[in-house]
């Protein structure tokens, strides 16, 4: 994926929220990626966890996840 052309469909308040919604996407077939700063592993999550995807496959995963696009 090219960071250039990723977007955040959701964020989630930890890393589990954030995989368990990767989940979703992984079964609709929607390549997806968790970023979250965590201080190289030393700390929790300093800001919850985004769920990325390709511009392009931003409908989909936020239908497939039931979010709000208006958001």
């Amino acid at each position: 994926m090219n960071p250039d052309e990723l977007v955040t469909v959701s964020t989630f308040p930890s890393p589990v929220d954030a995989e368990i919604a990767k989940g979703v996407l992984d079964e609709a077939g929607i390549e997806s990626m968790i970023r979250s700063d965590n201080a190289g592993g030393m700390y929790p999550p300093l800001s919850g966890a985004e769920l990325v995807v390709r511009a392009e496959d931003f409908e989909k995963a936020a239908e497939a996840l039931g979010v709000d696009r208006a958001n």
